[in-house]
C-alpha cells in the first residue's frame, strides 16, 4: 500500500519539479542514540538523494534555532550544503542556517511571530494565579526573536535556581525574580514562545481555569502548519506537492502537505492533501525517501 501510495503521489503531483519535503526532528528524523541526538544513516542519505534530485529540504521543529545549531546543525547542513530552511518554536520564528565565512554555523531570521504583549500578559495571569495558590513548582522557558539568546528559564523558586541550570543543560540563563521583575523582562524584547511546565497533581491544576502540566504559547493562529506556510509562501514552495514528516500531534503542518507521512505508533488525526503513509521510525523514514528518490530517478528516464 505504501509503494502504491508514493508511486501515485509523485506520477499525480509536481513533486519532481515544485516539490520539498518537511520534516519534524525528535522522534521523526532524528533519535537519541547512547546519550546523543543522532541522524540516521538512512535519512541523511534519503534526503541527500532527494537534494540531489532539486527537492529542497525544511526542518519543522519545536527546537530553538541555537540548540538546532548546537546539537546536529552541522549534520542537517551536510545534507544540503546550502542554506537549510528551518521553521522553529511551533512556527513562531522561521528562517535558514547557513554557513559562515568562519565556517560556523548560524541562522539568519526569514519571519517572525512575536506574542503581543497582550498575549505575555494572559500567561502572566496564569502563573501568578498559580503561584499565589501555592504551585511554586514551575518554570515558564521564554524564546526571543533574537536567535542568540537561546533558552531563557524562569522559576518563582529562588532555590531551585541551580537545580533547574544542572537539569536543563540546554538554556541560555535560569533566574528567578518577581513577577512584575519577569513582565518587564518579557515585554522588553519580541518572544517568539513561551513554554509554561508545571510539577504539580492534576487535581490541584484543576483548580485553576486552562492550567496544563505543559503549555506551548505562541501567537494567537500560529502552530507548525501556519510558520511552513508563511516560509514556503518566502521560498516559492507549493505545499500541495510537499512531503511532511511528523509524529506528534504537535505536527499540524501534516494536514498541509501533499503527502503525509506518519512516524511511529501514535494515531495521528492529520492526513494529507492527497495521501497520507504510515512508518515505524526513523529507519523506515530513511527507507520510504530512498523510495521516492527511486521513483524521481526513474521519471527523469
Amino acid at each position: 500500500m505504501t509503494d502504491h501510495t508514493l508511486r501515485d503521489f509523485v506520477r499525480a503531483s509536481r513533486f519532481g519539479r515544485e516539490g520539498a519535503i518537511v520534516t519534524d526532528l525528535d522522534g521523526t528524523a532524528v533519535h537519541e542514540f547512547e546519550g546523543r541526538i543522532v541522524i540516521p544513516d538512512a535519512v541523511s542519505h534519503g534526503l541527500k538523494r532527494l537534494r540531489d534530485h532539486g527537492r529542497p529540504v525544511i526542518l519543522n521543529s519545536l527546537r530553538f534555532p541555537l540548540n538546532v545549531i548546537r546539537t546536529f546543525g552541522r549534520e542537517w547542513y551536510a545534507i544540503t550544503n546550502a542554506p537549510l530552511p528551518l521553521v522553529s518554536l511551533n512556527g513562531g520564528l522561521m528562517g535558514s542556517l547557513f554557513e559562515t565565512q568562519d565556517g560556523e554555523i548560524a541562522f539568519e531570521e526569514i519571519h517572525a511571530f512575536p506574542l503581543t504583549a497582550t498575549e505575555i500578559d494572559e500567561v502572566l495571569v496564569g502563573v501568578r494565579g498559580l503561584t499565589e495558590g501555592g504551585i511554586s513548582d514551575l518554570l515558564l522557558f521564554y524564546y526571543p526573536r533574537d536567535w542568540t539568546q537561546g533558552e531563557l528559564i524562569w522559576t518563582p523558586a529562588l532555590d531551585k535556581v541551580e537545580e533547574v541550570r544542572a537539569k536543563y543543560l540546554s538554556a541560555t540563563r535560569v533566574t528567578s525574580s518577581p513577577a512584575a521583575t519577569l513582565r518587564d523582562e518579557l515585554h522588553a524584547r519580541d518572544i517568539c514562545m513561551i513554554f509554561l511546565l508545571i510539577n504539580a497533581e492534576q487535581d490541584r491544576l484543576m483548580a485553576y481555569q486552562h492550567a496544563k502540566q505543559s503549555n506551548f504559547i505562541t501567537h494567537t493562529g500560529i502552530d507548525k502548519l501556519s510558520g511552513l506556510e508563511a516560509l514556503a509562501g518566502r521560498l516559492g514552495v507549493d505545499l500541495a506537492h510537499a512531503v511532511g514528516a511528523g509524529d506528534t500531534p504537535m505536527d499540524t503542518f501534516l494536514k498541509g502537505v501533499g503527502l503525509a507521512v506518519h512516524v511511529g505508533s501514535l494515531d495521528l488525526e492529520y492526513k494529507g492533501l492527497t495521501g497520507t503513509v504510515k512508518v515505524r521510525d526513523s529507519l523506515e523514514l530513511g527507507d520510504l525517501l530512498a523510495r521516492l528518490a527511486d521513483l524521481l530517478h526513474g521519471d527523469a528516464h
